[in-house]
């Protein structure tokens, strides 16, 4: 394909900018308007249109495309032809007759759907399209769009948690078009004079700091973490996925310095024994002052994870600081946690999972209302009161081709609002795990601080 300047310079020969004075739908006079509707009717472009935003794109973690109607809904297919990514249509309204469905196409619950725009002015289309989808159980992550009119929309829509990709922005084109001598140094000045005064105001929603959390913590395990990332500056949880005692307690070494927690799988310790792993796990721990989390998961009537818990050779109750559990158990399977803090399996990291918009509502329900809940696994912001871990963090790669799907801590901590980072194979499998925990440390507690930077964004 031809450089990305250059490809611009061909669709603009469609018209698909005009400058001079234009009123637009909310009154407001511009001195430019966009239509990128012309671009659906050139093959050749529409074609290096969808190579061009699926290259900005980490394909693995989408498994369907849907183009916001009706101007987006060419480059969407375009885009589905060029990828093999399944495409489904939205109507701008139900019809009032046959299936009156608003999404069409073949879909499954849980999918992670890519949505795919034209402009992006105040994002007003995206936020009332978004909901239309999650409707369906589709998870909505990421919106890639052609042109941003840098208006406001697409801080908006980062703000509350959506990653939006934008292949073009006005400024760079005025920039394009001032250098070819299509727009004059004093038109450009207009369009620059024009964004600054017609931004969209809004102040960026501000997450709690550790200190007001622990102002308000109920629960002496939430109490103990916050304590613990304020000493230790570190928000750092490290996955202990191995598979021997004395991997486990090597890893707790090295990692033990720089993290608040220590995140377990106790069944899959091939050469567990109770005084060899656990006591010697605990002096570790207690040396290095980190809580230990089993990652068991318990998903059981009540009196089934009562004995899961307290039982066998495992005997976690003596030793788990917290748990995590999921809540299909409804509310009252949760009353056998009663010495330690639980985390609710809310959502879940991996691609297609089951944790839909309507699971994740009523698990939220129950975490909220249960005096053994501190918080939640989600890969989605939840109430404030609960402390939220979010796994999946890993700043080298975007999946592991399992499914698994991966975030950076500035993302977590920016639109999720997280707490706590667990990070697994980004620090256990790296040559120096040491080293690779202080990094983690590091980026998860910078992006920490700036979370709490309280912005007015004027875009």
């Amino acid at each position: 394909m031809e450089s990305k300047k250059e490809f611009f310079l061909e669709c603009y020969k469609l018209g698909i900018i005009k400058f001079g004075r234009f009123t637009l739908k909310s009154g407001i006079e511009s001195p430019f308007y966009v239509d990128l509707r012309p671009l659906a009717s050139d093959p050749k472009i529409l074609k290096n249109l969808a190579n061009y935003l699926l290259e900005m794109l980490p394909l693995d973690n989408f498994d369907l495309i849907c183009g916001v109607p009706y101007a987006a809904l060419p480059m969407a297919t375009a885009m589905s032809l060029e990828s093999y990514i399944p495409l489904i249509i939205k109507r701008k309204e139900a019809k009032s007759y046959g299936t009156k469905k608003l999404i069409e196409g073949i879909y499954q619950k849980g999918q992670n759907c890519l949505l795919v725009e034209d402009v992006i002015t105040s994002g007003k289309s995206l936020l009332e399209t978004i909901p239309e989808i999650e409707q369906e159980d589709l998870k909505v992550s990421d919106i890639v769009v052609v042109l941003d009119r840098e208006q406001g929309g697409k801080q908006l829509l980062e703000s509350k948690g959506y990653r939006v990709h934008t292949l073009f922005n006005i400024s760079e084109v005025c920039g394009i078009l001032q250098e070819t001598g299509e727009l004059s140094d004093e038109e450009v000045k207009r369009i620059q004079d024009f964004l600054l005064g017609n931004h969209i105001q809004f102040e960026e929603e501000t997450r709690a700091s550790y200190e007001q959390k622990l102002s308000n913590a109920q629960h002496s395990v939430s109490k103990k973490l916050l304590e613990t990332a304020l000493a230790k500056k570190s928000n750092l949880i490290a996955s202990a996925d191995v598979t021997t005692t004395q991997e486990l307690l090597d890893f707790a070494e090295k990692v033990g310095p720089h993290i608040i927690a220590l995140k377990t799988h106790i069944d899959i310790i091939s050469d567990f024994e109770y005084e060899k792993t656990i006591t010697t796990l605990k002096d570790i721990a207690a040396k290095h002052q980190f809580l230990l989390m089993e990652d068991r998961k318990f998903a059981d009537i009540g009196n089934t994870q009562e004995l899961q818990f307290t039982s066998g050779v495992f005997k976690i109750t003596d030793w788990a600081d917290f748990v995590t559990s999921q809540v299909i158990g409804g509310f009252e399977s949760l009353d056998c946690f009663k010495n330690v803090g639980v985390v609710a399996i809310v959502g879940m990291s991996s691609k297609g999972a089951l944790t839909t918009a309507s699971y994740r509502e009523e698990a939220l329900k129950v975490a909220a209302s249960h005096p053994n809940v501190i918080g939640g696994v989600s890969q989605n912001k939840i109430p404030e009161d609960l402390l939220l871990f979010t796994p999946g963090v890993n700043l080298a790669d975007s999946g592991d081709g399992k499914g698994q799907q991966y975030n950076t801590p500035e993302h977590v901590f920016k639109t999720l609002h997280t707490d706590f980072i667990i990070v697994g194979r980004g620090i256990y499998k790296s040559e120096d795990p040491a080293a690779a925990a202080v990094t983690y440390k590091t980026e998860g507690w910078n992006a920490y601080i700036n979370s709490l930077e309280k912005k007015a964004i004027q875009n």
